[in-house]
């Protein structure tokens, strides 16, 4: 934050997280770019505006071509979805494709909003317009990602918030600085990417105190104890209908991959607790 109490500004370098969540998805061309990018911006999003809460983003693609999801947790975990049923070099984040943002909120519920990315004009362009819409803030939020053959190169981006104690002359300076910026690529192409760099760029001359600095990895919220407890869940019909089988259950995580085989004598002992 501005010592003079202006503006706050989040950037954030998501490279090796989400470069792992591209490795799990498998995902590649623009679905990979496009889960990169919205990995990041629920990161922007959740330190913007809930840092000890839970954020998720959803993108349809134009046509209704995929889902990507993107989640994002207090402890700096991150993990991505991509359901792109058709081939993926038809998914487009052209016209009709649209981001759906969800914060958790401390009483339980949850915000939201839905913002047209097509028109917007990108990731980054359309969590501005969420922000605006849908929090009511004055912020700018720019998105980006280099890839080569080889996969995600650079990930990250940034946000910059207009905070209500900023004087005119300041508000001024930092519009035009934020017309001239150049595109976050150019940032990107440089070796020495980081968040500081994009930091430092953006509050040049700006005397600013460091309000926190967290780390970032991609993290599965999925574990044994989770599935049992769904499968708990269930009525006694079904689970006994599953112990009749007698093959047990092969439950996949579709965010990380991994496989839970639950046997059939776990599958009783749940009957007799339930």
């Amino acid at each position: 934050m501005t010592n003079d109490h202006s503006f706050r500004v989040v950037a954030v370098s998501t490279t090796a997280s989400a470069r792992e969540v591209l490795a799990r998805q498998n995902a590649e061309g623009l679905v990979a770019k496009a889960l990169a990018e919205l990995v990041t911006g629920v990161v922007l999003m959740r330190e913007t505006m809930a840092p000890d809460l839970r954020v998720q983003g959803l993108i349809r693609g134009a046509g209704g071509k995929g889902t990507l999801v993107g989640d994002s947790f207090a402890d700096g975990g991150i993990r991505g979805l991509a359901q792109v049923r058709t081939d993926p070099k038809l998914f487009s984040l052209g016209k009709g494709s649209v981001l759906q943002m969800m914060r958790s909120l401390l009483n339980g519920g949850v915000q939201q909003g839905i913002v047209d990315v097509g028109e917007a004009g990108g990731i980054g362009e359309a969590i501005t317009v969420y922000l605006g819409e849908s929090e009511q803030l004055v912020a700018v939020a720019r998105i980006g990602s280099r890839f080569s053959e080889s996969g995600l190169l650079t990930c990250g981006g940034f946000v910059v918030q207009l905070l209500p104690e900023a004087e005119r002359g300041t508000h001024a300076i930092m519009t035009q600085r934020l017309e001239d910026f150049p595109s976050i690529d150019e940032f990107l192409e440089k070796p020495d990417f980081s968040a500081q760099l994009l930091l430092d760029e953006l509050l040049y001359g700006m005397p600013y105190t460091e309000l926190a600095r967290s780390e970032l990895r991609f993290h599965c919220r999925c574990d044994e104890t989770l599935v049992l407890s769904a499968l708990a869940s269930l009525n006694r019909d079904d689970i006994q209908s599953m112990i009749d089988d007698g093959e047990g259950l092969d439950i996949h995580c579709d965010y990380c991959g991994k496989d839970y085989l639950i046997a059939v004598e776990r599958l009783r002992a749940l009957l007799e607790s339930s």
